[in-house]
């Protein structure tokens, strides 16, 4: 999969928070034969996703308190301008390893289907809530629910009608 083993990303936290998320690398470092996030995707980096064993180094980022181990998938920051007012409410809450898009579909749900169930999640999370959440998880990861190797591609906008979209 290439050098470094640990794959390191800046993605937006609580409070709209930049910070550096730490993963296992899955895919090979692009090249002129390997084009598409598919074609890179290597075996062992498709069992690491599909058992989510690459999200293990980001317990580090639980320790440091950027993230939670439940709460809304932290994603690019490229992403920031792009959210409807409603959907911004993900960063009300710290990210989190696994959330309600995880136990509810993972990368086979859609954009706004994943940023509807963060919104629940924020407006609706308890104690009980993440327990649930947690004891779903482990089910969803051992079945591999939901588990698709590339998802639907990247976030381009909203949309919601009635959405101030800077292009």
């Amino acid at each position: 999969m290439g050098s470094p083993v640990l794959f390191r990303q800046d993605r937006v936290g609580r409070d709209e928070q930049v910070f550096r998320l730490v993963k296992f690398r899955t895919m090979r470092v692009p090249d002129a034969d390997h084009i598409t996030d598919a074609d890179r995707l290597t075996r062992v980096g498709r069992w690491l996703r599909a058992t989510s064993l690459d999200e293990l180094p980001t317990l580090w980022n639980v320790f440091r308190g950027e993230m939670s181990l439940v709460g809304p998938r932290p994603l690019l920051v490229e992403y920031l301008p792009l959210y409807s007012p409603v959907q911004a409410r993900r960063h009300e809450v710290r990210p989190g390893i696994t959330g309600l898009a995880q136990i509810s579909g993972r990368n086979a749900l859609t954009w706004e289907e994943k940023f509807a169930y963060d919104v629940d999640y924020v407006d609706n999370r308890t104690h009980l809530m993440d327990l649930r959440i947690l004891g779903r998880t482990i089910s969803a990861v051992v079945t591999r629910r939901g588990a698709v190797e590339v998802c639907h591609g990247p976030f381009r906008g909203s949309t919601e009608p009635g959405r101030d979209r800077a292009d």
